[in-house]
């Protein structure tokens, strides 16, 4: 086959640099895209202190506009960078579908909106001294579980992540490693790029050892859920999108539901480890670890041929 002939076909395997290692340069792309404006503001007022930036802009105007950008110019791009390099513009057409596609069937959004929410209250309920410390939800509390899910699910980490995470990184990752080795392997990666957060004030967790090890379990954990969802929901990407906005966005709440003292520990992740932790370890046995990925299988567009599958 020519060159040309090879252009000329949707989704033909193209050769260069970033097509033979997809994965690799597509989390170069997403760590170096989305480090160039958290660092700068991890190192600012709103963070360590050590560069002069509050003269420029509002510390916290800084920190919102550096995670939005920094994600969409991280795994987002990254995404779209990559999809074309490996796939071309059909991969692209077909990431954009997946980006859109919301016919996936009621009970996946009950479990979004309403199933996993009420399990992160569970997994504080939990926690001693918190059942007879909770309040319910009240007017306020409502008000603000709004405004955080509008507000993650377009700038603050739904659709500026989970184009790059599930919609890109993870089928990859199914196909080279299997769906649970694969959630394994992106979990500490997606935990791990959130990093210099730690240091910025606003992120409102500490940069211990500790601290760092049990976000990135949490989330590990969390990855592993997502992946069960993701591939029962045809590999929706505005699913994954939801999911996220509604994970964040409660879990924002849930100090204000109990006594804060208590589920603040260890950044407040103690909740969250059993929360996502217990419901990642029941999903791993009902499918014996193949999380629906069957089903991803059968349903799902654009799945990347195993042949050039590769980091």
């Amino acid at each position: 086959m020519t060159t040309a002939e090879s252009a000329e076909r949707p989704g033909a395997a193209r050769e260069g640099l970033l097509a033979r290692h997809p994965l690799l340069f597509f989390f170069i792309i997403a760590y170096a895209g989305s480090w160039l404006f958290s660092l700068p503001v991890a190192l600012s007022e709103a963070g360590v202190g050590l560069l002069p930036l509050s003269s420029l802009v509002d510390p916290l105007r800084l920190y919102v506009l550096s995670t939005t950008l920094g994600a969409y110019l991280g795994p987002v791009l990254a995404a779209f960078v990559m999809t074309g390099a490996t796939e071309g513009r059909e991969g692209i057409r077909r990431l954009l579908r997946r980006i859109v596609l919301w016919r996936v069937g009621l009970r996946w959004y009950l479990f979004a909106l309403i199933g996993l929410p009420a399990i992160l209250v569970l997994g504080a309920i939990v926690l001693p001294g918190a059942l007879a410390s909770f309040q319910g939800l009240g007017p306020t509390i409502v008000t603000t579980y709004l405004y955080f899910f509008a507000y993650i699910f377009f700038i603050g980490g739904g659709l500026n992540e989970e184009p790059g995470w599930r919609g890109f990184a993870l089928p990859r990752l199914q196909r080279l490693h299997g769906p649970l080795v694969g959630s394994l392997i992106l979990g500490p990666l997606w935990g791990l790029w959130h990093l210099p957060l730690f240091w910025v004030t606003f992120w409102n967790t500490p940069p211990t050892i500790l601290n760092i090890v049990l976000f990135v379990f949490a989330i590990t954990c969390a990855t592993i859920i997502f992946t069960w969802f993701f591939n029962n929901t045809k590999g929706s990407v505005f699913m994954a999108t939801l999911l996220h906005a509604s994970n964040n966005a409660f879990y924002a709440i849930v100090p204000a539901m109990f006594s804060a003292s208590i589920v603040a520990g260890y950044g407040g992740m103690v909740p969250l480890i059993i929360a996502h932790g217990t419901l990642a370890l029941v999903l791993i046995a009902l499918t014996r670890g193949r999380l629906g990925y069957d089903h991803y299988l059968q349903e799902a567009e654009g799945e990347p041929d195993p042949a050039t599958a590769r980091w």
